[in-house]
């Protein structure tokens, strides 16, 4: 048995300024045929997973074509029709294949579509036809679409977040892709849509984790093969955004409806317990001095790269430099002209810069700084964190400085921090510090919640900001939850 697989990942925030391009990808990753067996074998992502699950089976996995850019903004027209004709070009360089597994996303947007992956899927249909499996993975984030659900024999998307399962799913992916080739499964799915948007929530913790055992409850039936909560993703201004709530069983449509709805019908009974307290920098540092151990992990949710954001926002650093916090770390703001001229004046020298806020006013004003820079690295790290282990990072020259206290470190790329590694290459054990502060929403959790004595999420301006009244959502063709107090009948929706 032959199966294809590969991947077109992006989350677009459409309030970004900055246009996705080839560039954007390649920075991450623009790779063909062997060399993505190369980039994820033995990785814990989506490919990752396919790999590893095709090896246990015997499978012969055919490697096509990889697509993978950190969130940003609207992907230029011109980018989305490279990326079509390179997926479709490597399939057909397959030659005959019994399956494509493909590792997509669910939000991705172009100038020319808002959904990213449902165009794409009827791309590799057109040139397929409707004959051959075709199964992608998902992001919990994705907005899912009626035309995702026509065009794929089955969508799977993660449950947890952080995404901890993200190989689990590509290895399911591929074990049900084989067992529908062999006719043992004949999948078919319901997708119901609330209109309800979320901000960014933790399946670690109630709401979400409640609404997770409701699902896995459901998929224990012998006839359901998935039941997936998609929290969509909020930082996007198109027609269909928001939560949903897709089911597969084995040739039981109206099951999967009725899984469907009353999953949908929890969700919304707990709509309220998903907007949390919010609090600003200032709080958050206050708050982590009422803990008497350490370290306390503060994560700046509204400029989370992994979000769209531009990564160089300066609210908590400036709160942090002002009050004069001792003991603490900052991993890390995005600034390659900083790091660049602190690999210019070396190790053990100062330096007189602005840091940070050179995308827009509105993640913060630059910071007029005089750092001491305590060393350098290049930046490279392998992944350690449960999601996406083994994963290599690049974020090009970066540099610690301390200013006032607080050790800082500046790299060239932008990312979110996911776990330990980029502190650990300058030098810093976080477990030593009072206060460890970081630009992620949740996925940090995943390697961060068993390290530190607390978590407080801080909120300021920025493009992943939980308060989601903040963004003009222009384009929505129906009325949502928060923004409205609606019903919600699902017999009538």
């Amino acid at each position: 048995m032959r199966i294809a697989v590969g991947q077109v990942t992006h989350e677009t925030n459409t309030f970004s300024e900055t246009p996705t391009t080839k560039e954007t990808f390649e920075t991450w990753e623009w790779s063909f045929g062997k060399e993505i067996l190369e980039n994820h074998k033995g990785v814990d992502d989506y490919l990752g997973g396919m790999i590893y699950e095709c090896e246990q089976l015997n499978v012969e996995v055919e490697p096509t074509f990889s697509a993978f850019a950190y969130p940003s903004g609207i992907i230029t027209e011109e980018t989305y029709y490279q990326i079509q004709r390179e997926l479709i070009n490597s399939i057909k360089l397959t030659g005959k294949v019994d399956a494509i597994c493909l590792a997509l996303h669910g939000a991705g947007i172009a100038e020319n579509t808002e959904d990213l992956e449902g165009s794409l899927l009827k791309a590799v249909r057109k040139e397929v036809g409707y004959e051959i499996p075709v199964i992608a993975t998902l992001d919990l984030h994705g907005n899912i679409t009626e035309t995702m659900v026509a065009e794929a024999d089955l969508l799977l998307g993660v449950n947890y977040y952080p995404h901890i399962d993200s190989a689990m799913r590509g290895r399911e992916a591929i074990d049900l892709a084989v067992k529908m080739v062999d006719k043992e499964i004949f999948p078919v799915m319901h997708l119901t849509n609330l209109p309800l948007m979320i901000p960014t929530s933790t399946t670690n913790l109630s709401p979400a984790k409640d609404i997770n055992e409701i699902c896995w409850k459901y998929e224990k039936e012998d006839s359901i093969i998935d039941c997936t909560f998609y929290h969509g993703f909020p930082y996007t201004n198109i027609s269909q955004v928001g939560v949903s709530v897709l089911v597969s069983t084995n040739k039981d449509k109206l099951l999967a409806e009725k899984i469907a709805n009353d999953t949908a019908e929890q969700i919304w009974s707990k709509r309220e317990q998903f907007f949390p307290e919010i609090l600003t920098p200032k709080q958050g540092v206050e708050k982590a001095y009422k803990y008497k151990g350490g370290p306390v992990v503060i994560n700046e949710t509204s400029d989370n790269p992994g979000g769209g954001t531009p990564g160089d926002g300066t609210h908590l650093l400036r709160t942090m430099i002002d009050m004069d916090v001792e003991n603490s770390c900052f991993g890390y703001i995005f600034d390659p002209e900083v790091a660049e001229r602190a690999h210019q004046a070396g190790a053990g020298s100062y330096i007189d810069v602005k840091l940070g806020g050179k995308t827009d006013a509105f993640h913060g004003e630059p910071l007029t700084i005089k750092g001491y820079v305590k060393n350098l690295t290049d930046g490279v790290f392998y992944q350690s964190s449960p999601m996406w282990r083994g994963l290599k990072n690049n974020l090009g020259k970066s540099a610690r400085l301390t200013v006032n206290g607080v050790e800082i470190i500046v790299c060239s790329v932008k990312s979110q921090v996911l776990d330990e590694q980029i502190f650990l290459l300058h030098g810093i054990d976080i477990s030593k510090y009072k206060i460890v502060a970081l630009k992620s929403s949740q996925h940090f959790r995943a390697a961060f919640e068993s390290k530190s004595e607390k978590i407080i999420t801080v909120d300021s301006p920025g493009l992943s900001s939980i308060q989601l009244s903040n963004f003009d959502y222009s384009k929505l063709k129906i009325l949502m939850y928060p923004f409205r107090d609606i019903e919600f009948n699902i017999a009538k929706n």
